[in-house]
């Protein structure tokens, strides 16, 4: 198995506390993540380092600039302590088929939605996603992503951390895998606590992120 799925479109580390982690990232590797742009509405905002390719790291936390959100913040970080990386996302050629296709296997990944956000110069991207309840509350079945004809968020030149290895650990890998394979995602799973890691190749050498 790959030690990078190839339809691996970007990870995501949730903090609570999105400018120390930022601090702590740019200290363990030498690279200082981007600014990526705030989630309005959603009480969130991201930085953002590129993995190489069309593939990158999103860091995501509490936008302090935004009013509370009327309800919970993304990927559970309301539920936080430490930053964590709680999912990951898959791209498909077509979102629409991939998503009739897992539902065909018996995994529903969740409807799909619109959502957009604003870089800081300016420039509007939109993609649409699958969101829902229906999803593996785990974090390691990937949610699927299409960003059609918006531009990618490591085409605005972001700072590249190659990604080394992606792996999971979870209680029970049997379970995990066929919902994997419904979405197309590679992924390599041992026995363990519910987890992602991540090594990245960095100035400072490989760092690893769980």
């Amino acid at each position: 198995m790959n030690a990078i799925p190839v339809l691996l479109d970007h990870l995501v580390l949730a903090t609570p506390e999105l400018a120390a982690t930022v601090a702590d990232f740019t200290l363990r590797t030498g690279i200082a993540p981007v600014a990526g742009g705030a989630h309005v509405g959603l009480g969130t905002r991201n930085y953002l380092v590129s993995l190489g390719g069309s593939r990158y790291l999103e860091i995501l936390g509490p936008d302090t600039g935004q009013a509370e959100p009327s309800g919970p913040r993304p990927f559970g970080v309301d539920g936080l302590s430490v930053a964590r990386t709680v999912t990951w996302a898959v791209s498909p050629p077509d979102l629409d088929a991939a998503v009739a296709a897992a539902r065909a296997q018996g995994y529903d990944p969740g409807p799909v939605r619109a959502m957009s956000r604003r870089r800081p110069d300016g420039t509007l991207l939109e993609w649409r996603l699958t969101d829902g309840d229906t999803a593996h509350p785990s974090g390691l079945v990937p949610f699927l992503i299409d960003w059609s004809s918006s531009p990618h968020p490591t085409a605005s030149g972001l700072p590249v951390a190659p990604l080394l290895d992606l792996t999971a650990t979870c209680p029970a890998p049997d379970e995990i895998r066929p919902l994997l394979s419904a979405v197309g995602g590679e992924l390599p799973l041992a026995e363990g606590p519910v987890g992602l890691t991540f090594t990245l190749d960095t100035p400072r050498g490989p760092v690893t992120f769980h």
